[in-house]
C-alpha cells in the first residue's frame, strides 16, 4: 500500500509542478525525457559555441558531501510551501519525512535504532523528487553564468574574451552560490569541487597560466584540472574527447582478454549477445557527443569494435571487417553515431527532447527551402567557422537532418 500511495503522490506532485512550469529547465535529473547525455550535450555545445565567439570558457564543477542525505526537513517544507502546496498536503509530507529511524543489521545483529533528522528517503520514488524541489532554486542565484544540474551533480560556467573577465565572474559566482548552500544547510566538498579552463588550442597555448583561480570564504584555492569526468564522459580542454576514448578502450580491452579466456565456455550466439549487451552499451553511451572527435581518437574504437566483432565470430586477423560487420548484421561504428544522432533529431521534432536542446535546433527559414524539399522539415544550420564549433550538436544534428532523404524525414 506505501508504493501505491507514493507513486499516486509522485505523479500529482510532479504533474503540478510540471503544468505550472516550476522546475528550472537546467535541471536535468529524475525528468522525462531528459538524460546525462542531453545535459551533456548542452554543456559541450554552450562551450563549443564560446570557442567559436574566440572566448574561454571556466567551469566550476560542485560536489556536494552526501547532498540527499542532508537536506534539512524545515527548509524543504517552506520550499514546498513557496510554490503553492496546501497546508492538508504539507502536513502530509511533514508526516512522511519525520519520525524515522535507521540501523545497521549485520548477520542477525541489529544496532539500536538512530532518529533521522535530514535528508529524503532514499530508495523511494519520492525521494529524487523532493531533492530536485529542494535545489530547485540554486540557478537563481547565478544571474551572470550558466548552471546545469543532473541531480546534485552541479556545473557553473560562463565564456568571457579573456582569463582576468572569466575569473572575476566565476569569483562572483561561487561566493553567491556558496552563501546559497550555507543558507540551505548542505555541505561543499571543497577537496572535490574543482575548476576547468576550456578553450581552442591556440588561445590555451598563448595564456602563460592557464588555470582559473578562484578561492573559497576560507581562503583556500579551489583545484584546476586538465581533465574530469562528468555524468560519465571524460572532458578535456579543448573537448577533443581524447581522454574519454582513452579511458574507455583501457576499460574494455581487459574484459575482452577475460572473455577470450573462457571462449571455450561460450557458444556462437552466446558471444554476440555478450557483445550486443555487455560491450556495446559502453561505446554507444554519450557517442553523440563525442561523435566529431578527430579520426585518430575515433580509429581506436574501430579498432576495438573490430576486435568484438572478431570474438563473437572467432575469425582470425585477416578476415576483414567488412565481411564480419556482413556477418553478424551490425552496422558500423559510424552508422550508430549517425542513427543515434538522427534519432534525438526526431524526437526534438516530435517534442519528446529537453527545451534547452529543442532551442538548438530552429527551423529553417522558408526562403531556404528548395523545390525538392518543401514538403519536409528543413532545420537552421549555425554559421560557423570553427572546425571545434561545426563539432557542436547545434552545427550536426541539422546538417545530418537536411541531409537525409525526404522519405525518412518525412516517414
Amino acid at each position: 500500500m506505501s508504493k501505491v500511495l507514493k507513486k499516486c503522490v509522485y505523479t500529482q506532485l510532479r504533474d503540478y509542478y510540471q503544468y505550472w512550469n516550476y522546475l528550472t529547465p537546467d535541471q536535468s535529473g529524475f525528468r522525462p525525457n531528459h538524460s546525462t547525455t542531453t545535459a551533456l550535450l548542452k554543456v559541450c555545445n554552450d562551450i563549443q559555441a564560446g570557442m567559436e565567439q574566440g572566448n574561454l570558457t571556466g567551469a566550476i564543477f560542485l560536489d556536494f558531501a552526501k547532498a540527499f542525505d542532508t537536506v534539512d526537513h524545515g527548509i524543504l517544507l517552506e520550499k514546498l510551501k513557496n510554490s503553492g502546496i496546501g497546508d492538508r498536503t504539507l502536513t502530509w509530507f511533514q508526516s512522511y519525512v519525520s519520525d524515522r529511524s535507521q540501523y545497521v543489521s549485520i548477520s542477525g545483529s541489529s544496532s539500536l535504532p538512530l532518529p533521522v533528522t535530514c535528508g529524503v528517503p532514499q530508495g523511494s520514488i519520492l525521494g529524487p523528487l523532493l531533492f530536485t524541489i529542494f535545489i530547485n532554486d540554486l540557478p537563481n542565484v547565478c544571474k551572470a553564468s550558466t548552471v546545469h544540474m543532473y541531480a546534485d551533480d552541479t556545473v557553473i560556467y560562463t565564456s568571457k574574451p579573456n582569463l582576468p573577465q572569466l575569473e572575476a565572474v566565476l569569483q562572483e559566482q561561487f561566493t553567491e552560490v556558496e552563501k546559497w548552500i550555507k543558507n540551505n544547510k548542505l555541505f561543499l566538498n571543497t577537496d572535490k569541487t574543482v575548476t576547468m579552463l576550456f578553450g581552442t588550442a591556440p588561445k590555451l597555448h598563448k595564456l602563460q597560466n592557464p588555470h582559473l583561480c578562484v578561492g573559497t570564504k576560507s581562503n583556500g584555492m579551489l583545484t584546476t584540472v586538465t581533465a574530469l569526468k562528468y555524468l560519465g564522459m571524460w572532458l578535456d580542454p579543448n573537448l577533443s574527447f581524447g581522454p574519454h576514448i582513452k579511458k574507455l578502450s583501457s576499460k574494455l580491452y581487459p574484459k575482452l582478454g577475460a572473455l577470450y579466456r573462457n571462449k571455450s565456455c561460450l557458444s556462437p550466439a552466446v558471444r554476440k549477445q555478450i557483445v550486443q549487451q555487455m560491450l556495446m552499451p559502453a561505446i554507444d553511451y554519450g557517442d553523440v557527443v563525442y561523435a566529431a572527435a578527430p579520426q585518430t581518437h575515433l580509429h581506436k574504437l574501430t579498432t576495438l569494435y573490430n576486435s568484438f566483432c572478431r570474438f563473437a565470430l572467432q575469425c582470425n586477423y585477416m578476415t576483414h571487417h567488412c565481411d564480419m560487420l556482413k556477418e553478424l548484421n551490425w552496422p558500423s561504428l559510424e552508422s550508430r553515431r549517425t542513427l543515434h544522432l538522427s534519432s534525438l533529431v526526431f524526437k526534438s521534432i516530435s517534442g519528446k527532447l529537453p527545451p534547452y536542446l529543442n532551442r538548438l535546433l530552429p527551423p529553417a527559414a522558408p526562403s531556404s527551402y528548395n523545390l525538392r524539399s518543401r514538403t519536409s522539415t528543413l532545420l537552421a544550420i549555425p554559421q560557423y567557422k570553427k572546425t571545434v564549433a561545426r563539432s557542436s550538436f547545434s552545427y550536426r544534428a541539422p546538417q545530418l537532418w537536411n541531409n537525409l532523404p525526404d522519405t525518412i524525414k518525412s516517414s
